[in-house]
């Protein structure tokens, strides 16, 4: 009888024993559960960032892999920063040269009014970024396929590249673009004023039915007289930004070096045009085709020109190898 009392008193001790030790099992789990929630959310938190854009705060991924840089010039942008975009919108069939082998594998979108959203869909992108001016009026669409930061309208390329580095957390990048392009501009201004000296530059581009010059006081125009220190004409109109001539008044602008682009490589009328006036007498006579100075540029290849650092970079390059080959 004594056995059969105690024996019921050491099961119950027992099961509380067990009890007690399964809730205490089910507390650590608790904690330990809460502490991975807690480190999830950390990881959730860490792999977003918020920005500021021209709509507001946005939260873009911390780390964005597929980027889309609506506008011409902003895959431009992208790239100077080390983020090649997968989908641009093209205004040529080719890209330039300086883009063609970083670009090889990039998606061509081409250029319209309203963007093609079912391409920029079928890229998936994480984020989209561009200027308010271009995509303002896209921007509810946009929204619906990826994060999108619209940025403000700059006046200065260099402020839109350091909006751009702001989002993607590489603004010490597009601080070193710019640096790198002052000490570039630089080093080419002294070579070219050995080079070339006080003799006048004239730079000039062949349309369909004209010629046009452009002056110091367009992007173009600064870039060749400006940034890199070439003499302009004496007689080209400060007023002016650029002028359109026909062929009969070439020789009354008459340099000792000619830079000549064709609007459009492709375009037959300007190709008819370029050899019209190649082969005719005034041409011939002008001064800077007797010297044998005239540098034919690429038309694409400076597209951008004035707007983007990739593009200035190319043309330094060209201008100096243009005039350093005719130095030789």
């Amino acid at each position: 009888m004594r056995y059969s009392k105690i024996g019921p008193l050491i099961i119950v001790a027992v099961l509380m024993m067990l009890v007690m030790a399964a809730c205490s099992a089910n507390n650590g789990s608790t904690k330990e559960t809460d502490g991975s929630a807690n480190k999830a959310t950390d990881a959730a938190s860490d792999s977003v960032r918020v920005v500021a854009s021209e709509k507001g705060e946005i939260t873009i991924p911390s780390n964005p892999r597929r980027v889309i840089g609506l506008s011409v010039v902003y895959p431009e942008f992208l790239q100077a920063l080390g983020v090649t975009p997968i989908a641009v919108q093209n205004y040529h069939a080719d890209f330039p040269s300086y883009l063609q082998e970083p670009f090889k594998d990039v998606q061509k979108m081409g250029i319209a009014e309203t963007p093609d959203f079912e391409m920029i869909l079928a890229a998936e992108p994480d984020l989209i970024i561009a200027p308010a001016w271009w995509s303002d009026k896209d921007y509810d669409q946009l929204t619906k396929i990826a994060p999108t930061v619209l940025l403000p309208q700059r006046d200065d390329w260099r402020d839109e590249l350091k909006d751009i580095g702001k989002v993607l957390n590489k603004e010490d990048v597009a601080d070193k673009v710019i640096q790198d392009l002052v000490d570039q501009e630089a080093a080419a201004k002294a070579k070219l004023d050995t080079l070339v000296g006080d003799e006048t530059v004239m730079y000039m581009m062949i349309m369909p039915k004209s010629v046009v010059l452009y002056g110091e006081n367009i992007d173009r125009g600064s870039f060749i007289h400006k940034t890199l220190g070439l003499k302009p004409i004496a007689n080209f109109p400060q007023t002016e930004q650029s002028l359109s001539i026909s062929l009969e008044k070439l020789p009354e602008y008459n340099p000792d070096h000619l830079i000549v682009q064709l609007d459009d490589e492709n375009n037959e009328v300007i190709q008819q045009s370029y050899k019209d006036m190649l082969n005719s007498a005034l041409w011939k006579n002008m001064k800077a085709v007797k010297n044998n100075q005239v540098y034919v540029m690429g038309g694409k290849e400076w597209f951008s020109l004035g707007m983007s650092p990739l593009a200035n970079n190319y043309a330094i390059d060209v201008v100096l190898k243009a005039f350093e080959s005719k130095g030789n």
